[in-house]
């Protein structure tokens, strides 16, 4: 439907990314673009770019409405024919073909992501090389994995199907943060904006003395279990106000967490900076920026300590890379978010090795008995960690078979 006004969009623009530089070497040219969904936890959106020559490069975008749309009927006129080893030069094309239309965030950000990772797989698969390796080398050989519990459960199930109250008293978050330590992970961490059975006003961000309480009373819990076998944190959703943020994170000081994610709405980078310089806590924030200028005010305002870029999401893997490297000129580390399938857990691991300031990746999907099955080989994680990959692009194969038996069709 989009096809010629995409295309002719793209190339009105005013820089010139649809000139092609010249080269010696004789590569493929893009053919098809196209998109598959997983119905995981969260549905995960794979995305493929195929070579003329028949190699396939695998990516990931965030789960998103319209992301397919947006990859087939506006993205895909406009790559095919192009040099698929051109990866910042065609980043910046989409960028163009979108403009106006949610290039610098949203779906039009989060469509582009998941395409310039295939890209990068594409590039590494054509010229045998591993991507950590096009992004200048390692520094690590595997990156540390940290698990998102939940309590127990997951967050999209529970929201959709209810849980027992019993489900996010102390006792079962300590007891899945045993698990997860049992399983090799040394860093967990858990939602603290959920039910105590008390009737709020949640509207107003603002929780009385009782529900800090009970907060205070879980991550006692969870701590006092693990003690120093693992590191906790705890993920506040962006629902309390600046106040109740500050009484919450005064009250869990002496459990001395990694971090406290997303206590604010993401917008106010201000409000976050003030809170920070009022407690005593290690915050992070991230997963609803977009880009780096995105982030470009809460690593020059040290807003935070940690940072979570989505890659996914944020512009994909060599956008979140210069989000670390500008991080790293102000000494703050990443964390980066991640709700996705293998792929865009393995396209940040390939982040992870190559930078300074990395921490840990997340992995969100351990209520997803199949999510392992879907690259052929070994288990990507094993004790908390991934060995990054040393084959090309990302260095993974999927299982199309296992990749069709989880298709989402609905």
């Amino acid at each position: 439907m989009y096809e010629d006004f995409a295309s002719n969009l793209a190339v009105t623009m005013w820089a010139d990314f649809d000139e092609t530089p010249a080269r010696d070497s004789s590569t493929p040219e893009i053919a098809d673009i196209d998109t598959v969904v997983i119905d995981g936890n969260f549905p995960w959106t794979i995305v493929t770019i195929e070579a003329a020559d028949g190699t396939v490069g695998v990516g990931e975008a965030y789960p998103s409405p319209g992301v397919h749309e947006i990859v087939t009927d506006y993205l895909r006129p406009v790559l095919v024919g192009e040099t698929p080893t051109d990866v910042e030069r065609l980043y910046y094309l989409m960028r163009e073909s979108l403009s106006g239309r949610g290039s610098q965030w949203g779906v039009g950000t989060i469509a582009i992501s998941g395409v310039e990772i295939a890209l990068w797989d594409l590039t590494g698969k054509l010229l045998d090389q591993p991507i950590w390796q096009l992004l200048g080398g390692k520094m690590r050989d595997s990156v540390r994995v940290y698990a998102d519990c939940h309590a127990g459960e997951a967050m999209v199930s529970s929201a959709e199907e209810g849980q027992e109250e019993s489900t996010y008293e102390p006792a079962a978050y300590a007891e899945a943060a045993r698990m997860a330590v049992d399983d090799g992970f040394d860093a967990v961490k858990f939602d603290l904006d959920v039910p105590s059975g008390r009737d709020l006003n949640r509207k107003s961000r603002h929780f009385d003395s009782p529900e800090i309480e009970h907060k205070r009373r879980i991550v006692e819990a969870v701590t006092d279990e693990v003690g120093d076998d693992a590191e906790v944190a705890v993920d506040l959703h962006w629902n309390f106000n600046p106040e109740t943020a500050e009484r919450l994170c005064r009250a869990i000081e002496p459990c001395d967490l990694a971090w406290v994610e997303d206590p604010l709405p993401p917008e106010n980078t201000d409000a976050m900076r003030e809170l920070k310089r009022r407690v005593d806590a290690t915050l992070l924030t991230g997963e609803n920026r977009y880009g780096r200028h995105g982030f470009r005010d809460l690593i020059e305002e040290q807003a935070v300590d940690f940072l979570a870029p989505d890659v996914p999401k944020v512009g994909g893997i060599a956008e979140t890379k210069k989000i670390a490297d500008m991080a790293e000129t102000y000494y703050q580390a990443i964390v980066p978010h991640n709700i996705g399938s293998p792929v865009a857990t393995v396209a940040t691991a390939h982040i992870g090795a190559t930078v300074p300031n990395f921490v840990a990746l997340e992995y969100h999907a351990r209520e997803v008995p199949w999510w392992e099955d879907l690259v052929k080989g070994d288990d990507l994680i094993v004790d908390g960690h991934i060995e990054v990959p040393d084959g090309p692009g990302l260095g993974i194969e999927l299982d199309w078979d296992a990749v069709e038996t989880h298709e989402k069709t609905d």
